[in-house]
Parts: structure tokens; C-alpha cells; sequence
């Protein structure tokens, strides 16, 4: 019954945030919500935001139907005093409401960083108040990490971070609602494993508003989910990771969450790391982001959509392997050493692949076409002025688009 639960709260949200986007790119061009084309960005035209208002009321719709008033999280030996076992409904919409609405804001009148860190961090506070809190962290081949005292301020940080994450990934249409569909759905399934179903329904009404919303953003985007829709959906996922599988104290607790948003993680951790590099604030913009970095080097929209799709796919099969392959059994500290080998398998093929799909699809197609450009430019150019100059460009990642 809580498997039917999840997939009606999914095409529910679904059909509510599709049938509701159009409405709300019409209000943002009432309030002036229109993101214009810019150097740093890949829209080709004016395009209406406040898409993440109608993602809200797929949310609230399905919620208000299938979430249960509390979300009774899976029961572990050993879990501290006073964490609780339970998070509340109402906190967690709550939440989502401040931020959609900070959100929203933003997308119309522009808010100075620190107001829009400040709605993050009161959204953030609404969700620990109501029982989203880790107290504990287990890693796979570690054990447990307590920290009773910290978890209030470590979840709040988190749920930030990871509203920041996604909001980054928001460059390209289809980008940001494609990944979190993907990954609401990897969160679904691994969470009705681990039996905290309420998270699970959370997990699924996520992957379906953001899949509603998809179908008005794919390439040429009618719409943005603006920072209103990826702030909720960066806020959402944080939620369900925590409740859904860091709180339940399994073995695969925390590498579950980071394998299913390594994608967002890593494009965020690779341009923050070159801003702090070139002295420049870790939140300002720029175009250095993947799908930046893929479209200059001839890229269309539609295939970095597709290469990046593809990528989340593979590492949120990676995390659902991780839960469900028997590598570990019921026996504390014991390990399965035929199916850890098939395991530790699985991790480098995914290590593998995602070595290539950086290297060969988007540095060795540059390298390749930047030479070839550089040879038509000026033929008497020598080969190893060419290296020079392809491998200067590759290291600071700012060339003109080629191709």
C-alpha cells in the first residue's frame, strides 16, 4: 500500500506542476521575473522564472495527501539520546514554503547574498525544529561517527549546502528538474528498503513535481524553476537523504547521498575551488560550470543535458547497488568477501566511466578540436607551439567556444 501511496504522490505532483507551470511563468512576466540572455548563462531568449512556484504546489498537493503527519524514521541500536525517531510533515512544508517564497523573491527583485543565505538558513532551522537532524553518521567500512551535540548545526549546514549545490546546477535547460527527478526517484526506492516510508513519499512527490516542471524546461525552455524551484528542490533532497537513509544508521548512510548527487557536488566543488583560486568570492558568477565548459566546446544543450543525464544515472545505479548488492550481512562487522569484490567492482567501473566521461568527452574533444583550429588559423604553426597554447587553454578553462 505505501508503494501505491509513493507512485500516485508522484504523478499527482507530477500532473499538478505541469498543469500549474504555465500559469507561473505567466505571473513571473506580471512581476518582471525574466531572466534575460547573458554572457554567463545559456538562455538564447528572455525566459519567464518563478517555474519553482508551481514545483511548490505539486508538493504541497501531494503531501497534503499522502505524507503521513509524521515521518517515523527506521529504528537503529545504539542511536543517542534525544535524537528521535520521528520528523514532522508540517516542518518540513514549512520549510519548503520559506524557501520557495525567499526564492521567489529573489527572482524578482535580486536579493543581496546574505538575505538569500538568511531564507536558506530559516528554512533549514523550520526542518531541524521539526525532527530533520543527524546525530550520527555511518561509513561503510568505518563505522559509526557520533556527534549528539553538533547534529542541529551540521544539518542546517548541510541543507544549505545542498540548496546552494543545485541551485548552481541550474545553468542549462532541463539541467537542474532532469537531475532531481532522477535523483528524488534513486531516493525513493533506496529508502523504502531501508523502511522509512514517509521519506520515501517525500523522495517520490519530489522526483514527480520536478518531472512536471521538466516538461515545460526541456530545451528551448519555455520556463526556469528559477532560484524559488532549485533552493525547494536542493532543500527537498536534503531532507530526504537525512531522513531517507544518513538517519537511519545503515552502513551505506553517507555514501549513499553523495554517489546520488555527485554530479551537482562535483560541478559545484570544481567551480568554487577556481573562484577561491582566483580570489574571487565562492558565490559570484561565472561560466565555468560543466555545462558551460561543454558547450564551448561544442556541446549542444541537448547533449550536455543528455551527458550529464546519463552520468547522474549511472552513479545513482551505483548507490542503489550499494544498498541492495549482500556485500555486507546482517552480522556486525562482517563483510562478504565474494560479493564485496563484486561491489568494489561495480565502484571502479563507475570510477572508470566517470574518469572518461570527464577526460575523453570533454578535455580530449577539446584538445582535439582546438589543435585542429589552431592548424586552419595559421598552417606554419608548429606542433609544439599548438601543445602550448591547447594546454594553457585547457588549465585556465577560458577558450573561445570552437566546433
Amino acid at each position: 500500500m505505501q508503494y501505491w501511496d509513493a507512485a500516485f504522490a508522484f504523478l499527482v505532483a507530477m500532473a499538478v506542476a505541469a498543469a500549474l507551470t504555465p500559469l507561473s511563468a505567466r505571473l513571473a512576466v506580471r512581476v518582471k521575473a525574466v531572466v534575460q540572455p547573458s554572457d554567463r548563462g545559456l538562455a538564447e531568449r528572455a525566459t519567464p522564472a518563478l517555474g519553482g512556484l508551481a514545483i511548490l504546489a505539486g508538493v504541497l498537493v501531494a503531501a497534503a495527501i499522502w505524507m503521513p503527519p509524521v515521518v517515523k524514521l527506521r529504528h537503529t541500536a545504539g542511536t543517542p539520546p534525544g535524537s528521535g525517531g520521528t520528523a514532522h510533515t508540517w516542518a518540513i512544508v514549512a520549510g519548503a514554503c520559506v524557501i520557495a517564497v525567499v526564492g521567489a523573491i529573489d527572482d524578482a527583485r535580486d536579493l543581496r547574498p546574505q538575505w538569500k543565505l538568511l531564507g536558506q538558513v530559516a528554512a533549514a532551522v523550520i526542518a531541524v525544529e521539526g525532527g530533520v537532524v543527524v546525530t550520527d553518521v555511518t561509513l561503510p567500512f568505518v563505522g559509526s561517527l557520533q556527534f549528539p551535540n553538533a547534529g542541529g548545526a551540521l544539518t542546517v549546514v548541510w541543507l544549505v549546502g545542498l540548496m546552494n549545490v543545485v541551485n548552481f546546477s541550474d545553468g542549462v535547460d532541463g539541467l537542474a528538474a532532469g537531475l532531481c527527478t532522477i535523483d528524488g526517484i534513486a531516493f525513493a526506492i533506496i529508502a523504502f528498503d531501508l523502511s522509512v516510508s514517509g521519506a520515501a513519499v517525500l523522495a517520490a512527490l519530489t522526483a514527480g513535481a520536478a518531472l512536471g516542471f521538466l516538461f515545460h524546461n526541456l530545451y528551448p525552455a519555455k520556463v526556469f524553476m528559477g532560484d524559488s524551484g532549485a533552493n525547494l528542490l536542493g532543500y527537498l533532497l536534503g531532507v530526504v537523504a537525512v531522513l531517507g537513509s544518513v538517519k537511519t544508521g545503515v552502513v551505506v548512510a553517507l555514501a549513499v547521498p553523495l554517489l546520488i548527487l555527485a554530479v551537482p557536488f562535483l560541478d559545484t566543488g570544481f567551480v568554487v575551488a577556481k573562484r577561491l583560486k582566483s580570489r574571487r568570492k565562492p558565490w559570484s558568477a561565472d561560466a565555468n560550470h560543466f555545462h558551460h565548459r561543454m558547450a564551448r566546446i561544442g556541446f549542444s544543450q541537448r547533449k550536455t543535458v543528455l551527458y550529464l543525464y546519463g552520468w547522474t544515472l549511472m552513479l545513482a545505479g551505483v548507490a542503489i547497488a550499494l544498498r541492495f548488492v549482500p556485500y555486507h550481512p546482517h552480522h556486525r562487522g562482517q563483510y562478504d568477501l565474494g560479493w564485496s569484490l563484486v561491489m568494489a567492482a561495480i565502484l571502479l567501473l563507475a570510477l572508470a566511466a566517470s574518469l572518461y566521461l570527464v577526460y575523453v568527452l570533454e578535455l580530449l574533444k577539446f584538445r582535439n578540436r582546438r589543435a585542429r583550429e589552431l592548424r586552419n588559423l595559421d598552417p606554419d604553426t608548429s606542433e609544439h607551439e599548438i601543445e602550448e597554447v591547447v594546454n594553457r587553454d585547457i588549465e585556465t578553462g577560458e577558450f573561445e567556444r570552437v566546433g
